[in-house]
């Protein structure tokens, strides 16, 4: 043992010298290369998961919306079926031809609907406007 409880250098340290030992600062990072803490991961990942939930809820609120759009049209071109038919007497024109195939049944069925729609449109407009009532 040394001198006041200082301890002799280990035997492998003998003919270094202060200069030629590592320190500290030789094996610090500088604070652009370092990992980041722990604590900052889990900052990061909650993050993450609070945009993805916002995202998931506003998908969601999007899909509804669309679902509820599709079933507003759907109901609106059924009243417009029945009132271009009441309006013409119950007179139908075979539908239209379409020229490009179409592969979803729900848009076919849906755009030969609109077809009919536009065609009972198209002959209404030809039709004499009714007197208006009390004139």
């Amino acid at each position: 043992m040394g001198v006041a409880g200082i301890c002799a250098p280990p035997p492998y340290m003998d003919g270094m010298d202060e200069a030629q030992r590592d320190t500290t600062q030789d094996w610090r990072l500088p604070d652009s290369r370092r990992p980041p803490l722990v604590g900052e991961l889990v900052e990061r990942i909650d993050e993450a998961l609070a945009t993805a939930r916002a995202s998931e809820a506003a998908v969601m609120t999007v899909g509804a919306a669309a679902l509820d759009a599709a079933e507003q049209a759907r109901r609106a071109a059924e009243l417009a079926e029945r009132a271009s038919t009441a309006m013409l007497g119950g007179r139908t024109e075979p539908d239209p031809v379409r020229l490009v195939p179409l592969e979803d049944d729900g848009l076919r069925d849906f755009a030969a609907r609109a077809d009919r729609v536009a065609e009972r449109l198209r002959q209404l407009e030809r039709l004499p406007a009714p007197a208006a009532a009390g004139h």
